[in-house]
């Protein structure tokens, strides 16, 4: 594979001198001694080729790639934010000065003066003890001087400059009374309080649901414009990134596959690579059968999804089903918070309902509450959930336990649903020994083996740890532990939605296989529409826990009913569209 350099866009001023020159740059972690010798990973650079690349004045370069292709850890060299067992070697030249060079007290000097940072997890990068107000006093008080009232109006300013409301009463707000979206927007603020010429945005918006994600993306085009600054963009997703950047790095494996403007990039890609990684991300426009994956090569168009049958049996019937949580009002009172009012739906064999809808629209409720997850005393629930002839949300616990491995669920997060003391061995065997699944330990690890074949990992998994894995073997191990119940329906809770853009359609591709030779019913909760699309044979939008429409997903997707829905569909990212 060949890298292609391509020539300057007309949109970029390319006289202007860089401001972030990075040439031949190699990064490598010790990670111990053995017969006294140190050994070294290169995490970025292979061998005698580094990673070089330029950023201009007042332009967006995005660095784009799978998990583990080097664009953090090449992005997080600039500012030397590594660990203690990283080396550095090459040259980082910004505004002329070798970084590489520079002494910590002139990198903290630069550190969110010059050079600022916006990482993807908000609620982990602002401290929960500290109000907004003195967290964005900070920066401002120390590299300019500002005394504690001028720091709180110019903090005022900048809250109201990123368009956060009521930005006075946010000042004296702790991180967690903001949401996912307003947190975001506080860093983007601390991030500009001293008028950085560089941001560097590291994955700022995969955690967000699309129209946050719409805000957030326009939000940071026009502060660039605005303070005339440049943007390092750090993203696997190229339908972002296509919105925002003038000019893209590829990266594989900590090196550079090909760079060159966005549109030259998006129209003819010329590695193999690249390609791939366009033809990854499912289409909002298009149904396929399967998504292309990194290391397939396709020499035709896609088939077409096959139809499913509309008289298949029906596995779930839910009938108004609600769900409220009691909130403290006053001192001794309390009310009703309804976070799903009266949803409805019909689930049939091997068939897929899509759940869409912004960040607080009762999508998990919904899940949760129909597989008797939320805890009873914490509020009422309502309606019917019929599963089997029987309505699941009047079962004991006792009488819940042999329907539990009927209806399994896969959550968002693979490191936080796997147990980190467990081999994979036993978490896939612990289950099939609770509902007396095999004939003993012999029969239940063969089975489970088996199993890590089906969705594509082998048998030494077994006596490994979760920690060993990637993120989306991880998922793939949670698929597997599901299926070692032989459950009839899973619901899906955001299940690809952390994972890269190829890993994804791995996984995609995998629970589609699994549906059409096992049958399985999905309930695929997402705020990716596209994803939705791809998965999907009916779509419910839910809006403030209300289902506010419900359709074929052709029906959904191509003539949306609801301005909501509309409004959803136009907020995800399409890339660039090249003129003519």
């Amino acid at each position: 594979m060949r890298c292609g350099t391509r020539s300057i866009p007309n949109f970029v001023d390319w006289n202007d001198p860089m401001l972030l020159s990075i040439q031949d740059l190699h990064v490598s972690f010790r990670t111990g001694a053995e017969d006294g010798v140190v050994q070294r990973v290169e995490a970025v650079g292979r061998g005698p080729v580094g990673v070089s690349f330029d950023v201009p004045e007042n332009t967006t370069v995005a660095l784009v790639g799978e998990s583990g292709s080097g664009k953090s850890v090449t992005a997080m060299s600039i500012l030397n934010l590594l660990p203690v067992n990283a080396e550095r070697s090459g040259r980082i030249d910004f505004e002329g000065r070798d970084l590489l060079k520079a002494t910590l007290p002139e990198l903290q000097t630069l550190r969110g003066r010059e050079i600022a940072c916006v990482f993807q997890d908000p609620m982990s990068s602002l401290n929960p003890v500290f109000t907004i107000g003195r967290q964005l006093c900070e920066p401002l008080q120390r590299h300019l001087g500002l005394g504690r009232r001028e720091a709180l109006e110019r903090a005022e300013a900048l809250l109201a400059e990123v368009q956060l409301p009521e930005p006075k009463r946010r000042l004296s707000s702790y991180p967690h009374e903001l949401s996912g979206g307003q947190q975001q927007r506080v860093m983007i603020a601390m991030a500009l309080a001293c008028g950085p010429k560089l941001l560097i945005a590291d994955e700022p918006t995969t955690a967000l649901d699309v129209t946050i994600q719409r805000q957030i993306l326009d939000l940071l085009a026009r502060l660039k414009e605005t303070h005339r600054m440049s943007m390092l963009f750090i993203s696997h997703d190229l339908g972002v990134v296509g919105e925002i950047a003038d000019e893209v790095v590829v990266m594989r494996q900590g090196t550079v596959r090909e760079r060159g403007p966005v549109a030259g990039i998006f129209a003819d890609p010329q590695d193999t690579y690249t390609r791939a990684l366009l033809a990854c991300r499912p289409a909002l426009q298009q149904h396929h059968a399967r998504l292309m994956t990194i290391d397939e090569t396709r020499t035709q168009a896609p088939a077409a999804p096959k139809p499913k049958d509309p008289d298949a049996p029906v596995v779930l019937q839910v009938e108004k089903l609600s769900k409220g949580f009691w909130v403290r009002q006053g001192v001794f009172g309390r009310r009703e918070f309804k976070a799903v009012k009266e949803a409805n739906f019909t689930l049939r064999r091997g068939h897929t309902l899509g759940v869409v809808g912004e960040s607080g629209s009762g999508k998990t409720t919904m899940g949760l509450t129909l597989l008797r997850l939320h805890d009873p005393t914490g509020g009422p629930e309502a309606g019917r959930v019929l599963f089997d002839g029987r309505d699941l949300l009047t079962l004991s616990s006792r009488e819940m336990l042999p329907v539990r491995r009927r209806i399994q669920v896969v959550f968002q997060n693979p490191y936080a649903s796997l147990n980190p003391r467990f081999p994979i061995g036993k978490t896939l065997v612990e289950p099939m020994a609770i509902h007396g699944i095999g004939g003993g330990t012999a029969e239940r690890e063969a089975l489970a083996r088996g199993l890590l074949e089906r969705v594509g990992l082998d048998a030494s998994a077994m006596t490994k740890y979760p920690h060993e894995f990637s993120g989306g073997q991880r998922q793939r191990v949670a698929i597997a532990r599901c299926l070692t119940l032989s459950p009839e329906v899973l619901v899906l809770d955001e299940a690809v939605s952390a994972l890269d853009v190829s890993v994804q359609a791995q996984v995609l591709n995998l629970l589609k296989d699994l549906q059409d030779e096992l049958g399985l019913a999905y309930i695929f909760i997402s705020h990716d529409l596209a994803v939705v699309r791809f998965m999907a044979d009916e779509v419910m939008v839910m809006k403030n826990g209300e289902v506010v429409e419900q359709a074929s997903v052709d029906e959904v997707m191509n003539k949306p009913r609801q301005e909501y829905t509309r409004k959803l569909l136009d907020a995800v990212p399409r890339g660039h569209v090249v003129p003519g």
